[in-house]
């Protein structure tokens, strides 16, 4: 039991002299042990209040109620939860980074990654977990289906972390990873051009417009998920364009001192696309498209 002493209050809101109950919870050796707290209030002039906490299980004091039940419940699952993640944590350090402790201790000091990567944002598609970048290998940014917008749209945290990159880090390579199954493509294709939403998603998705165009225009033939899957792969191109549109990258570019490529992940399959921008040929004759070379298939 622990007690704080009588306070001297003037005027205390809790005054109806009957006890009000908190229960919370208290973390010994990554146990959650559910708390108890009272207060006492009196009507006396000198009007004190007491604070105690038992450690004792609240089922001694009254029943609980059934949503009580379930926030135990979900403290317990939250707590396995992030157990898991404990255990990933530890066996990192044991195996990888106390294992390559001097490279680690570099990492430190600084960074200098060869490649800038924007993939999706969804958890199926970790380009780590894919391509196998240990740290310090790539700079990265995830975004609702690895979309990058034109250099006029204004800043977003994608075109902020690109101008860090080439310029600050000044990486030899931007990656665009794309993959199957993309749910900000699929919205891209679902919505209707003059509806007005305040969706964030829609707002976003917005971004790669011009290959819904293309898209509709190539493939309009094919069923709503091939239209889809070809859209995958048309917005990362687009997005390659867009790339283009900011003067530093262009730049780079063009002097041969960076590279654009594209990826595409079919994680249904279990197989990978790779191109690279073909920058001569993607702006012939002042007319900006794409033209790609060096398509690899990984399979």
């Amino acid at each position: 039991m622990a007690a704080l002493q009588p306070t001297s209050l003037s005027k205390h809101p809790l005054s109806s002299g009957t006890p009000t109950q908190i229960f919370g919870s208290k973390v010994q050796s990554g146990d959650f042990l559910p708390t108890q707290f009272r207060f006492w209030t009196s009507f006396r002039s000198n009007t004190g209040v007491k604070l105690k906490a038992s450690a004792e299980p609240p089922a001694l004091t009254r029943e609980l109620k059934g949503d009580e039940q379930n926030g135990i419940m979900e403290m317990e699952s939250g707590c396995d939860l992030f157990g898991k993640l404990k255990n990933g944590f530890l066996s990192f350090k044991s195996h990888k980074y106390m294992e390559n402790l001097e490279r680690y201790q570099a990492l430190a000091k600084g960074q200098a990654p060869k490649f800038m990567v924007i993939a999706c944002a969804d958890s199926r598609v970790c380009p780590s977990t894919i391509l196998g970048f240990e740290p310090g290998e790539a700079f990265m940014v995830r975004n609702v289906a690895n979309m990058v917008p034109t250099y006029e749209s204004g800043p977003s945290e994608t075109n902020a972390a690109l101008e860090f990159a080439v310029n600050s880090l000044e990486v030899e390579n931007v990656f665009i990873i794309g993959h199957s199954c993309c749910g900000g493509i699929r919205a891209l294709m679902s919505m209707q051009d003059k509806a007005e939403s305040s969706s964030f998603i829609r707002s976003w998705v917005t971004v790669g417009k011009n290959a819904k165009l293309s898209t509709k225009a190539a493939a309009s033939n094919l069923s709503f998920d091939q239209q889809c899957t070809h859209c995958e792969k048309e917005s990362i191109n687009n997005s390659l364009l867009n790339l283009l549109t900011y003067p530093w990258i262009e730049e780079k570019v063009k002097k041969g001192m960076l590279s654009l490529h594209g990826g595409y992940y079919d994680f249904v399959n279990c197989t990978f696309e790779k191109w690279t921008l073909d920058y001569k040929g993607s702006i012939m004759n002042g007319k900006t498209r794409v033209v790609v070379k060096d398509r690899l298939f990984w399979c």
